[in-house]
């Protein structure tokens, strides 16, 4: 992406987190903004907080599983804005539990927003990015898309399913005027752990409010920097964007240790909390 200035960015999932950041950072650079959340609360604050920045920013709450209301988010944003040049399907949620512990309906939840969610956004808006002189459809996965973690068996699941359709995507618009991001983000500090579902633990003394203080521990990368490393990908034109130095170190050690990663990674954790 050789500029930010004067293009037209969706961002879905951004009233918080990641989502927020990127809002402010791609405003900063001149980028016009429609922008989407369950949250209303959220979003709207979001909104107040861009109408300093000379870009014209549009707010809709969307439930990114409801396939319906997303293809007619996509026909809207077109139509109001009257081109789209990014697309950042990075709305997320987050269950914790044994894979016994959780129902077929926790997992039918999860995976119709971090899955399908970014299926709708990808399918939707990929016709008309492919309009464009240049465009960028970056799809959030995470470092749970490259390793499997105890009491994540959905997440994982959701996660590993955005690698496989980024590294598939990116074969098909291969020389195209459409790059394809796949972003996997380490321990960012955002509301994520906090507002999870949480089924069970893998350890008894590992209950919700224990993960949210060891997440909040290890998370060393903030919202602001995720977006910044993100676009900074995006400008490079990279297709795979680690975010944050444990990603970087988890990708690795994915790679060299494919069969024995999970003992050295809780060690790390370990040493990395204290």
């Amino acid at each position: 992406m050789k500029t930010f200035r004067g293009k037209t960015a969706v961002i879905t999932g951004a009233a918080s987190g990641i989502g927020r950041a990127l809002a402010h950072e791609l405003a900063k650079k001149g980028s016009n903004l429609a922008l989407s959340d369950i949250d209303e609360v959220g979003l709207t604050k979001v909104e107040q907080e861009l109408k300093k920045f000379p870009v014209k920013v549009e707010i809709d709450k969307l439930d990114v599983a409801n396939r319906e209301d997303f293809e007619k988010y996509a026909n809207k944003v077109v139509d109001n804005f009257g081109q789209v040049d990014m697309v950042f399907n990075n709305a997320g949620v987050a269950l914790s539990g044994r894979f016994e512990d959780l129902s077929l309906e926790d997992f039918h939840w999860l995976m119709d927003i971090n899955f399908w969610g970014v299926v709708y956004g990808s399918k939707f808006f990929i016709p008309h990015l492919k309009k464009r002189p240049e465009a960028a459809l970056v799809n959030v996965s995470s470092v749970f898309g490259m390793i499997g973690v105890a009491t994540q068996s959905a997440y994982n699941a959701a996660k590993f399913a955005v690698r496989g359709l980024n590294e598939s995507l990116r074969a098909e618009y291969a020389g195209t005027n459409l790059m394809i991001h796949s972003v996997h983000p380490g321990g960012v500090r955002t509301n994520i752990v906090r507002n999870a579902k949480f089924q069970s633990a893998w350890e008894e003394d590992l209950d919700h409010n224990t993960a949210v203080e060891l997440f909040d521990k290890i998370a060393r990368t903030t919202a602001e920097e995720a977006a910044k490393i993100i676009l900074n990908g995006v400008a490079k034109k990279q297709y795979r964007i680690l975010v944050g130095p444990d990603a970087i170190v988890i990708d690795a050690v994915s790679r060299l240790l494919p069969e024995n990663y999970t003992g050295l990674l809780e060690w790390l954790t370990k040493v990395v909390a204290k």
